[in-house]
């Protein structure tokens, strides 16, 4: 059975006991960083989630601002000497106040978009049709620019076009590989399907090439993190329950993703959010879990042939660490691929595990502060002297490709599965 009627602070409730206050968290809190006040930090979230619990202050617009100031980067919970799961506690919040004030006009907005497959693409052909009226193309990038402000927008960030075509329609649902080799489930994403379309078919050519039979069912839908990051837990339900019966759909050995955050989404907060309000879906949702891989990681573990990737002129590269991947131990496996890739020299950043400022629609509702969490993301990639950062999350590139683009640099952003087809697109 269910327990939605359950007030979702008194869920973490003995989870919110275990901070002691200590204040470790301000040292590693990119929040902390830009806003530099105590209710930005996990320290202050957990004692106002401490007082809404008691009922003894109102959930009013500053409360709603406080719980806002988290990227869930996870950053708080790697070092927190009690182990106390900051980001588990402001999801609860976030629901919390999503309960009883309602959600906001944004992010009602955006759980209508999401949970409807159709509607996202009819929203993406008609922004692909209309950018040219809205956007112009910024001189010597590749990205797009506002011609004016607009809500939540300005017209100073850069973003990336919008694909002419999906690219889950672009393929068709089941492509066969050799017999005994991997069957695997590639859960799209959102960002691969609508903008960054080349990820895709990275991914595609690096799994065929290791004979590996690739499915996409075409009936997958977002993640749902969006979601989540305004409180809006039931669309994130109705999306996980609609995604898990499409997955299952399949025998398959693995569901790989190559966006850190779709991934990070499948194999921990479906359990930890949607399974502990439904009990029901907890062991499926949990067996999904254990399918989920990120594709660099799945990579990796299938012994993909160095000779065969990289390639091309020789390239000097940097990477960032998604907070989605950085907190599942996924960080040595998209190195060692980049390292021993043809013609790839990997340079170190400074900072490479720290957040890059995206937290989602905390870019939306904070994206001054966002950029100034990103400022020091860009200073760290342009000191490695690097011609390209590579990275696991087309939301991290989108993020990490405008701060570049601010700062005045050419520096190109690739995921890292791009930079490892390389070979193979030369070969083909």
């Amino acid at each position: 059975m269910s327990d939605e009627t359950v007030d979702p602070l008194k869920r973490v409730e003995e989870q919110l006991k275990r901070c002691v206050k200590c204040g470790a968290c301000r040292q590693n809190c990119p929040a902390f960083t830009a806003f530099g006040r105590e209710p930005a930090v996990a320290r202050g979230k957990v004692a106002l989630a401490q007082h809404a619990l008691k009922n003894d202050i109102d959930l009013d617009d500053q409360t709603y601002l406080a719980m806002s100031k988290c990227l869930l980067c996870g950053s708080c919970v790697d070092k927190c000497p009690n182990d106390v799961p900051t980001d588990e506690i402001v999801i609860a919040a976030r629901e919390a106040l999503a309960k009883r004030r309602g959600l906001t006009t944004f992010h009602a907005a955006v759980g209508h978009v999401i949970k409807n497959r159709s509607r996202m693409k009819m929203g993406a052909w008609m922004a692909s049709l209309l950018g040219p009226l809205f956007f112009k193309k910024v001189p010597a990038t590749s990205g797009l620019r506002l011609r004016f402000p607009m809500p939540f927008m300005g017209n100073t960030r850069h973003i990336p076009a919008i694909a002419g075509k999906p690219f889950i329609d672009r393929h068709p649902e089941v492509i066969p590989g050799e017999p005994g080799k991997p069957r695997i489930v590639f859960f799209v994403g959102c960002m691969t399907n609508f903008v960054y379309t080349e990820i895709g078919e990275s991914a595609l050519a690096l799994f065929r090439h290791l004979g590996c039979t690739v499915i996409i069912p075409k009936d997958q839908q977002c993640c749902g993190l969006p979601g989540m990051s305004g409180g809006d837990i039931e669309t994130v339900r109705e999306l996980a329950e609609k995604n898990l019966a499409e997955m299952e759909r399949y025998e398959a050995d693995y569901v790989m993703s190559a966006c850190a955050t779709c991934s990070g989404a499948l194999h921990r907060l479906y359990p930890l959010v949607i399974g502990k309000r439904n009990p029901e879906l907890k062991i499926r949702l949990e067996a999904l879990a254990a399918k989920t891989v990120d594709a660099a990681q799945l990579l990796h573990k299938l012994g993909l042939d160095p000779a065969a990737t990289g390639g091309g002129e020789a390239l000097r590269v940097t990477y960032h660490d998604p907070c989605h991947l950085r907190t599942r131990g996924v960080t040595k496996q998209p190195r060692e691929l980049l390292k021993a890739a043809a013609g790839i020299d990997l340079a170190e950043m400074e900072g490479a595990d720290r957040c890059c400022g995206l937290g989602g629609t905390f870019n939306v509702y904070h994206y001054g502060s966002s950029m100034t969490i990103n400022n020091a993301k860009s200073d760290a990639i342009v000191a490695t002297g690097a011609e390209a950062v590579a990275t696991g999350c087309p939301g991290c590139m989108m993020q990490i490709s405008d701060g570049l683009k601010q700062h005045g640099s050419r520096v190109e952003v690739l995921h890292t599965l791009q930079l490892l087809a390389r070979g193979l697109r030369a070969k083909k």
